[in-house]
Parts: structure tokens; sequence; C-alpha cells
């Protein structure tokens, strides 16, 4: 197993290969299995995570990982005025993102990229909020993600994080896992003919850093105030970061 830094398990260049081929795969399904696999409480830890964030008009954003983009349009809505960018390594994610900005008529204010979230192609201090939602398990180097986060964001601005996490009180633990390790795959092998795919994500999850441990790392490259917020009994969690502003 390859590790960073901070002794954080990264995924090989196979590994990163082969997620890129998952989202390819699955980009049709994504959104109608997002509402399956999670019994539709994404929505609300959008919505929770969009009041935490309290965009106000004119903000301007980057997401990373944007996928379907069902985020990108939340935050292009709540800044009203602001250039929302969203960011993808996956052509066929942003295909289907493509038609939902074009059904809202959004195509003036979202602009749509297809780049690698460890290496942006954007000069320092760019974006009021810079976000990633459900991506940064699968990314080769967190760190490196966040780090760049951070460096694209401006000063005062805010990181944010949307992932699954691990609950960690009994019997809930044991019942995700069992969820999220057998029945899940299954799933995705009955509403989305895809098994394999579907039985990657508990894999990237059992890599991934705990609520804690991630907030951790968020100070450690450099983000203030940071906070985590357990989602769902811990499924999932919320972090937030502040990059300093030094003209306070």
């Amino acid at each position: 197993m390859n590790t960073n830094s901070s002794g954080t398990p990264s995924h090989t260049e196979e590994q990163y290969d082969h997620v890129q081929s998952v989202f390819q795969s699955i980009a049709n399904r994504y959104d109608f299995m997002n509402d399956i696999i999670s019994f539709r409480r994404h929505k609300a830890w959008r919505k929770f995570t969009m009041k935490k964030m309290a965009m106000k008009k004119g903000d301007t954003a980057l997401d990373l990982c944007c996928g379907t983009c069902d985020w990108t349009l939340s935050m292009a809505e709540a800044s009203e005025t602001g250039l929302i960018t969203g960011l993808d390594f996956s052509p066929n994610m942003l295909k289907v993102g493509e038609k939902k900005i074009h059904e809202k008529h959004l195509e003036n204010r979202i602009r749509l990229i297809e780049g690698n979230a460890m290496d942006l192609p954007f000069e320092d201090n760019q974006f009021d909020y810079v976000t990633i939602g459900f991506g940064l398990r699968n990314v080769p180097d967190l760190e490196k993600v966040l780090k760049e986060m951070k460096r694209v964001v401006k000063p005062g601005g805010m990181v944010v994080c949307m992932e699954l996490s691990k609950p960690t009180w009994q019997p809930f633990k044991g019942v995700f896992n069992f969820y999220f390790q057998k029945i899940m795959p299954n799933l995705g092998k009955l509403f989305a003919k895809r098994y394999e795919q579907y039985k990657w994500l508990p894999e990237s999850l059992a890599l991934f850093p705990g609520r804690e441990e991630l907030a951790s790392i968020f100070r450690s490259v450099g983000l203030q105030q940071v906070e985590a917020y357990p989602l769902t009994g811990g499924v999932a969690a919320l972090h937030i970061g502040i990059k300093e502003n030094r003209h306070v």
C-alpha cells in the first residue's frame, strides 16, 4: 500500500485509472444510483452544507470532482450572479452535468473543465469557495488536493469537503458496514448492471481517513477554523476550513 507524507494511504496510478473508468461507465446512472444508495439523504446533506457555507450574491466557487453538477448548480443558484466553475476528470460525467446546466439556462454562469484535482489550472487566490463532494476519497493524494484547494481559494475563503465517512457507534456501525460492503454492490448490479464498479465504493472508503483524522489533515495543510460535522449518524461528513486572511 502506498502512503503520503502523513502516512495516509494513497491509491496507485493503476487504481486512479480504474476509478476514472468506473465513473466513465456509470455516468448515465450515477444520479439514479445516488438516490438509491443514500436513500436520497445526499440531497439533505447538500442542503445542510449550503446552509453552513452561507454563500452571498456574487460569490465565486470552484467545485472539484463536480460529476453531474448537482452541487455546482446549487452554488450557482445561491450565488445568483457569481461565476461557478466545475472540474472533473470524467468527460461522461461532465456531459450529464452540461445537460442539467442547459436545462436550467445557466450556461453563462457555470463553466465546466475536464481536469485533474491534484494539478489545478488556476492561479492563486481565485475563488471565494473551493468545494469537493464525494471525490476526495478517490484521488491518489488527498493532501495534494487539499493543498491545491487552499492555494486557489482567496484569503479568508472557504474550503469545503462533503464525503462518505465511517460511523463510530454500535450497533449502527455494524449495520452500515454490512449494507455498504454486502448489499450496496448488489444494488449496483441490480439497478445499474455494474457490480464491480459499485464494489469499489466500500474499498475506497476502507482506505479513507475517519472524520476526526480528516479534520486533522485539514489543519496540517494550513487551513484554519476547521469544523467537522457528522451526517446521518456519521455515514457521511462535512469538513470546512478557512484560508488565513493575512490582512485581518
